[in-house]
C-alpha cells in the first residue's frame, strides 16, 4: 500500500518569521509541491493544533515545545531559521525520530560587524556626543568616560566558534589585543598572533570590552552574573549579540546603575520583546538594538532559502547540510542518506 505521505503533498508549518514575506522559502518548497501553512501566532496552543497534520516545521523564534513536537505525529523534520536551537525541544524530537536542522554559519559577517559597531560606539562615545551636538554643545564637552585609543585596548571573546573567531579577526584589524575563553578550545590550539586563550575569570578581568558568543544551554544560562561582573574592570563594556539569558539582567542593571562597569551594548535580552518600561532602558550607559545583529538583505535571503532547502532535503531522504541531532539517525521517521 502506498504511504499517505506520497498521496498528498507535504504540509510545512512556518511558526513565525521576522522578514517581509516567505516567498524565497516557498520557491524552494515548491520543488516538492509542498503546501505552506503560516501560523497566525506563535502561542503553544496554536502551534499544537497546526502541527498535528504537518510533515515539517520551520521555526524562527517561536517555542517549539515538547507539547508541539508530540502533537506533530506525522512530522519528519523540524528546521530552525538560524543558529541556536534553544527554542526547540530537541531531546523530544530525537526521542520521536524527528531530525532537527539549523543554519549555524549564515550571519557570521553581520553579527561580528554588529559587535564591532557597538564596540566602536562605546569607544568613541558616539551616543553621548550625538546628544551633545544636537543640544548645541560643540565646545568644551568631555564624555563621561575619556576617549581611549582603541589599539591600546583588549577585547575578551567568550565563546570561540564561528562568530567569536570573526570578531577576533576584525578586532585584531583595529589593533586590539584579544583574550579568548572557550571550554571546548583544545589546550594546544594554535591561535593567530595577538589572540590568547585564558580562563573565564582572567578574560573578564583583563578586557576593556567583553563580547559573548556562547550558545544558550544549562551551562551558560546566567553565566554573566554578579560574580562574573565583579571580575570586570570598572571601565569595561559588556556586549551581547548571542542570547539574552546568558546575562543575569538584574545583576547587570545593578552593576550599571552603580557604575561597577562602564556600559553595555545589548542586541538580545532575557525576554524576546521586553517592555519599554524595562529598568535597563532608563540607563544612559546601555545601548540596545532590537535583535537585529543577524540582519542584512543577503543574510535573510540566505537564511530563508537554506532553511527551506534543509527541509526539502530531509523530506526527500537526503542528509541535510547541518543536522542538530545525529543520534536520531538510528531511528529517524525517515531514512536519510
Amino acid at each position: 500500500m502506498t504511504s499517505p505521505h506520497h498521496v498528498s503533498p507535504p504540509r510545512i508549518l512556518i511558526t513565525d518569521f521576522v522578514w517581509s514575506s516567505t516567498g524565497p522559502e516557498r520557491l524552494v518548497l515548491a520543488e516538492i509541491g509542498a503546501e505552506v501553512v503560516e501560523a497566525p501566532d506563535g502561542s503553544e496552543d496554536t502551534l499544537v493544533a497546526l502541527a498535528a497534520d504537518c510533515d515539517g516545521i520551520m521555526t524562527c523564534f517561536a517555542q517549539v515545545t515538547p507539547r508541539v513536537v508530540q502533537a506533530a505525529q506525522r512530522c519528519r523534520v523540524i528546521s530552525r531559521y538560524g543558529v541556536g536551537v534553544d527554542n526547540i525541544a530537541v531531546d523530544v524530537a530525537t526521542e520521536l525520530g524527528i531530525p532537527v536542522t539549523y543554519v549555524p554559519d549564515y550571519c557570521v559577517d553581520e553579527v561580528s560587524d554588529h559587535v564591532m559597531a557597538l564596540l566602536l560606539t562605546w569607544n568613541r562615545q558616539v551616543g553621548f556626543y550625538d546628544r551633545m551636538a544636537k543640544a548645541g554643545k560643540w565646545e568644551g564637552v568631555g564624555s563621561p568616560h575619556p576617549l581611549t585609543r582603541l589599539r591600546t585596548q583588549t577585547i575578551g571573546v567568550i565563546g570561540f566558534g564561528r562568530i567569536g573567531r570573526a570578531v577576533a579577526r576584525k578586532a585584531r584589524s583595529f589593533g586590539l589585543a584579544v583574550l579568548v575563553y572557550d571550554p571546548y578550545l583544545p589546550a594546544d590550539a594554535a591561535l593567530p598572533d595577538g589572540i590568547s586563550a585564558s580562563t573565564f575569570e582572567s578574560v573578564l578581568a583583563g578586557s576593556d570590552y567583553v563580547t559573548l558568543h556562547t550558545p544558550l544551554n544549562d551551562d551558560t544560562r546566567g553565566l554573566i552574573d554578579d560574580c562574573a561582573i565583579n571580575h570586570m574592570k570598572s571601565s569595561a563594556y559588556l556586549i551581547n549579540c548571542a542570547r539574552g539569558p546568558i546575562i543575569d539582567e538584574t545583576a547587570l542593571y545593578k552593576a550599571l546603575r552603580d557604575e561597577r562597569i562602564a556600559g553595555a551594548g545589548l542586541d538580545v535580552m532575557e525576554s524576546a520583546a521586553p517592555p519599554a518600561s524595562h529598568p535597563l532602558f532608563e540607563l544612559d550607559n546601555v545601548i540596545v538594538t532590537p535583535h537585529v545583529a543577524f540582519l542584512s538583505q543577503q543574510s535573510v535571503l540566505e537564511l530563508e532559502e537554506r532553511t527551506a532547502r534543509a527541509t526539502v532535503d530531509v523530506l526527500q531522504g537526503r542528509m541535510p547540510e547541518f543536522l542538530v541531532n545525529p543520534a536520531v539517525l538510528s531511528h529517524s521517521r525517515i531514512a536519510l542518506q
